[in-house]
Parts: structure tokens; sequence; C-alpha cells
């Protein structure tokens, strides 16, 4: 029997709809960032005495390449998912489908101009972004060519999305990240250890595997569509036909993506920011060289970074499933299933979301041993990263929810509010906490963000805000319980070995992951809690495990 692409039902299945989608892209993200992250250990031992140097020069191109990213694609992606989900509920899906091909030559001139604007103009984006450092150049040429096919990506996973189809976007994100990290191993294996070339040729070589990666990720996307093609030509025949109005849909494009740059480069401008001015306001208050503060700069904003936006991602994953379905009741102008609808969002988040980021503060020592080698500081880093990554994660659900809604000025509004006042205290920030400073700046501003947004949410469509908090203090309770008991484990363990040995550290973060999940997941079982929050289906998993 063929696979069907799911027809969205919002009067019926938005909850179901919502899991399954949320499985498929938290499955795509977790494996992908968790081998974004492993590669970290090879990489770092053929760089040798040149990591320090060779991860900060990644982390910079990286940075860069974000932002460039996020305006090359210009919201589309988000922008077509919203739109196609929004016709599809009104049955007009042939209209849809136009506004995609629409779509889809806008995103292939904008990768010609940005990857154009990155590959000719780096030694000025160098100047501007990273103090004018040479070695930076040819590592964002390299981004520029990736920047070139990307945004055709992103716009052919958004319109499987639209379908609210997330299977097809998983698999193919996790396809480019295995093909992007065996490329990079083996050139910077080549360039390092046989070759025993330059470091900063081994990074340029590194970021040039993001092309690499997306070109096998773009082969699939396009053999999924074409498999599906005739169950999508048959949605067209049997919907409504093309209004005769003549629409304008790059416009219409435009006007819905806009809002999806801004938003979706929020947690980027923070990260340029701090790492733009880090170096200039710490030297306000500390006396240090380049190498030390560069070490600083790469412990939060690449190392810690990249170990947070693993449980980032699953946030990630819930706001992209939860635009097309949000789209979808706001076309049928359904308020009480939309309130229903953020209600399961929000419960689903901090169910998923608040025993990561206390598992990974509980296990930040082992983590950070195993990928890094054990530092001090650099544990101390990833354990308060850990707990911003919830705000950070809220802020992503939050914002696309307010996009999925139209409320587009109001998200805007409150991300410039809050880099607003990022930009004010950051200085006092760093001279109380030093180069902790960026972090706390960045979560204060967070915070206020979520708060903006969540009560404007509630005020537009007030959602069942009793029902909501004792669900969240439930998840708070027991994940505080599995986090003293991860730490307790962690502290009696470390008391009889040494901080230095990775092999024992990675099965220690094996063994606490475990037994923190076992925790967890047998105290939402006992109580039902699991049931409220995930649905009926999860009685079977109960029933497997034995748990009454």
């Amino acid at each position: 029997m063929e696979e069907a692409i799911p027809k969205l039902n919002p009067e019926s299945s938005s909850q179901d709809t919502m899991l399954k989608g949320s499985v498929w892209m938290t499955a795509g993200s977790i494996f992908s960032r968790v081998l974004g992250a492993i590669y970290i250990i090879p990489w770092m031992a053929w760089m040798g005495s040149s990591y320090s140097s060779a991860n900060a020069l990644f982390a910079k191109g990286y940075n860069i390449y974000s932002l460039f990213l996020i305006i090359s694609t210009a919201g589309i992606p988000g922008a077509i998912s919203k739109q196609i989900s929004h016709y599809n509920a009104l049955d007009e899906y042939a209209t849809g489908n136009r506004l995609f091909k629409q779509g889809l030559k806008i995103m292939a001139l904008m990768g010609i101009i940005f990857g154009a604007i990155m590959f000719f103009g780096a030694s000025i984006i160098a100047f501007f972004f990273t103090d004018s450092d040479p070695n930076s150049i040819p590592v964002i040429k390299s981004l520029g060519i990736a920047v070139l096919v990307i945004p055709i990506l992103s716009i052919l996973r958004g319109y499987m999305q639209g379908y609210s189809d997330m299977a097809p976007s998983a698999i193919s994100q996790f396809i480019e990240q295995v093909v992007r990290v065996i490329y990079m191993l083996a050139a910077t294996y080549l360039i390092m250890q046989v070759q025993k070339g330059s470091y900063v040729d081994a990074v340029t070589q590194s970021t040039f595997a993001a092309f690499i990666g997306a070109i096998f990720a773009i082969g699939l996307l396009v053999y999924y569509i074409f498999k599906k093609l005739p169950k999508l030509r048959a949605l067209s025949r049997d919907g409504k036909p093309v209004s005769a109005i003549n629409k304008n849909f790059a416009k219409e494009i435009f006007a819905q993506a806009f809002p999806f740059i801004i938003m979706d480069a929020g947690i980027t401008f923070f990260n340029l920011y701090d790492q733009s001015t880090f170096q200039q306001y710490m030297l306000m208050f500390v006396n240090a060289s380049k190498e030390q503060l560069d070490n600083y700069y790469s412990l939060f904003g690449f190392q810690a970074n990249k170990l947070i936006m693993i449980i980032v991602s699953l946030s990630t994953a819930m706001a992209v499933t939860a635009v097309p379905i949000l789209s979808g009741l706001f076309a049928k102008g359904d308020k009480k299933d939309i309130q229903k609808q953020i209600s399961n969002t929000l419960e689903l988040f901090f169910f998923i979301m608040i025993p990561s980021a206390l598992g990974m503060y509980a296990v930040s020592q082992p983590l950070w041993t195993t990928f890094y080698r054990y530092d001090a500081l650099g544990v101390s880093m990833l354990q308060f990263s850990s707990l911003m990554s919830i705000l950070l994660g809220l802020f992503t659900v939050l914002s696309a929810v307010l996009q999925a809604l139209y409320r587009n000025r109001l998200a805007i509004k409150y991300l410039v509010i809050g880099f607003i006042v990022k930009i004010v205290i950051q200085i006092p920030m760093i001279g109380m906490f030093h180069e902790f400073g960026p972090l706390v700046a960045t979560s204060v501003s967070m915070a206020l963000i979520c708060y903006l947004m969540l009560r404007k949410l509630h005020e537009l469509y007030p959602f069942n805000i009793e029902r909501t908090e004792n669900r969240i203090s439930g998840i708070i309770i027991f994940s505080v319980v599995m986090f003293v008991i991860v730490i307790l484990i962690n502290w009696i363990v470390y008391r009889f070995v040494g901080n230095s040995d990775r092999i024992l550290s990675l099965v220690f973060l094996l063994v606490e992951a475990v037994v923190g999940a076992g925790v967890f997941g047998y105290l939402v079982l006992k109580t039902k809690l699991a049931d409220k929050i995930l649905g009926a289906r999860v009685a079977r998993i109960r029933r497997l495990v034995k748990i009454k």
C-alpha cells in the first residue's frame, strides 16, 4: 500500500499531526545535531595544537554564514509552508502549487545574489565581522558557495512541510549532515595528518562541506517530490481551481517571508553581536591576550553553543511542525482549536525541553570531557548555557506561533525590544560576570521577549493557562528529581576517578543519560502526565514496560 500524503484536518487531527511531525523533525534534528557534535572529537585530534585557533575561525565563519543563510532564504521556506497550509485548509491546492513554483524561482535568484556577495565580498565582510582577520576570507568564500544552493534546499523542505509531511525534511536533514561530516573529516585528515598543511586550509574545506551536504539533500528531496507527484496532482485536480483574481504571488511570498527573516535571525543577531564586541568589551575589564580572549569566546560561542543547539533544535522541530497546523486553523477561523493547539504546543515544548536542559546541565562534566577534554571553565559555560537553552527554545516556538497566526509585527517588535535590552546591559554584565557576561545578557533579554510574547498570546487567544501551568509544574518537579539523582551519581563517580579520562567520561555520560531518562520516563508514565500531553497512545508504552 502506497504512503499517502497527510491531508491536514484541523478539526480532528491537529494534536496527532503535531506529535507525528514533531517526532520526525525531532529525530532528524537530534541525529544531525549529535553527529555535528561528535565529529569534533576526531576533528580536534587531527588539528593538534592549532585546535583553538581553528575552532575560533570555524565559529566566526559559521556565524556569518548563518546570517547570510537567513537573509538569502529570506524566510521564504517558512512563509511557503505557512501559506501552502493556509491554501490547503481552504482546498486550494492548485493555488499553493503555483505559489511554490514562484517561490522556487525567487530562491534560485536569491542564492545566486547572496552567494556572490559572500564570495566576492569576503574581504569586506571579514573587515566588519572578524576584525579584518585574513584567515577568515577563504572560509567566508567557501561558505558563499554553500549559500548558492541552500535556498533551494530550504524551499523544497518548506513545500513538504506545508502538507504536514515532515519525514522527507527530517531524512534529508540527516543525510545532509552525514555527507557533510564525512567530507570535512576526510579533508581535515588529508590536509593536517597526511600533507601536514595549514589549519586555515582544513577549516576552509570543513566549511565547504556544507555545500557538499546540501547537494545530496536536494537530490533526496527532489526524489521524494517526484515520487509523490501523482498524489500532489490529484489533490490539485480535486480541489478548487486557482482563483480568477490575478494574485501577485511574489508580493505575497515576501510579505509573509520578511518576518521569518527577522525572527529566524534572532539568535544569530545575538551571537554576532557577541562575536563583534566580545574582545573590546572584555579588554575594558580584564588584561588578557588575543589568544586568551579567542579561547573564552570559543568556549561559549562555539563549543558550548554547539552542544546546547542539540536540544534547542528540538524546539525548532516543534516550531516547524506548529506553523502549518496553526496557519490551517487560522484559515478556518477556529479560535477554540487555536487556543487548544497553543496549549498543546507549549506543553509539548516544556515536556521535552525542561528535562533535556536540566539533563544536559547534570551531565555537563562527562559531556564536555568526552567532546573537548576536561576544562572547568568550559563545564561551567555549558551548565549556564544549558539553562539558557530553555529561553532560546521558547523564543523559537513562540515566535513561530505568532507568525503562524499572522501576528508578524508583534513578533518583530518584541525581538527588537529584547535586542535593545541586550545592547544596553552587555557591558555592565561583562563588567560583573566577565566571560559569562554575554550569556547573562542574552538570558535576561530572551526572558523579557518570551514574557511579552506569552502575555500577548494569552490576551489574543486565552488558552487554558491553569491547565498548562499545572502540567508544566509536574514536568519541572519530575525534571528536578531526575536532575538531583544524576548530579549525585556524577559527584560520586568523579570522587574516585580523575577529570581527564575521556573514555571513562563517555561511559559515565551514557550511564547517567540512561538513568536520567529512565527516572523521568518512569515518573511521567506512572503519574500519567505523559498521557495528558502526548495522548492516549502512551498507554501502549506503559503496558510494554509494565507500569500501571
